[in-house]
């Protein structure tokens, strides 16, 4: 089995346009003669690859530590395109697909309203993007809305550059934060070696 780790670094990873940089305080150091190293870290819920909750856009939306967990671990499809995705295209693309799909395309990947439309109607569980947002610039709330009441859970900022299209098992768990509307995660796809059982 290979495993591919498809997850950005949470503190060195580009930041959502007007977010605040991520910053790292060194409250202990060994160098500086203290026991042990203690670091404190202040970022955002969306730095590096994170998981959004349906809260993040719905006021009475789920918080991230409320989500299903098996949502976060299951078969997925790995898919190249790039552009603003359509319900037209969404509705081509669905039958290829397993109940989470991940979208690669250098980081120009988005679901307009009409897709988020599609994906709530179909039996869509998670999508994911290697974009910074699963949404275009102009129009973020529509899809985000769309998708987070059909129940459909988004992972934003992976990184894909090294994986083919294809079948995959993805594991990707948020941290457990409690009432906020989204949380870094660690995503992992799992593939099987041909030819070996």
């Amino acid at each position: 089995m290979i495993i591919h780790d498809i997850s950005r670094d949470s503190l060195t990873a580009p930041v959502y346009d007007g977010d605040p940089q991520p910053e790292v305080e060194q409250l202990k150091s060994i160098e500086n003669l203290d026991e042990y190293n203690l670091s404190c870290v202040k970022i955002t819920t969306h730095c590096g690859t994170h998981i959004d909750a349906p809260l993040h856009f719905c006021e009475d939306g789920s918080s991230v530590d409320m989500l299903r967990l098996n949502t976060f671990y299951g078969k997925c499809t790995v898919i190249t395109v790039e552009g603003i995705l359509t319900g037209e295209d969404m509705e081509r693309l669905l039958p290829y697909c397993k109940r989470r799909i991940l979208f690669r395309g250098n980081g120009k990947t988005f679901l307009s309203h009409s897709a988020a439309i599609v994906l709530a109607e179909s039996r869509v569980i998670l999508v994911g993007t290697d974009a910074g947002s699963i949404a275009p610039p102009f129009d973020e709330a529509k899809p985000h809305r769309e998708l987070a009441r059909a129940g459909i859970t988004v992972i934003e900022n992976l990184n894909l550059s090294a994986i083919k299209d294809g079948e995959y098992d993805l594991c990707a768990f948020p941290i457990k934060l409690a009432g906020l509307e989204a949380a870094p995660c660690r995503a992992i796809l799992f593939e099987m070696e041909k030819g070996l059982n």
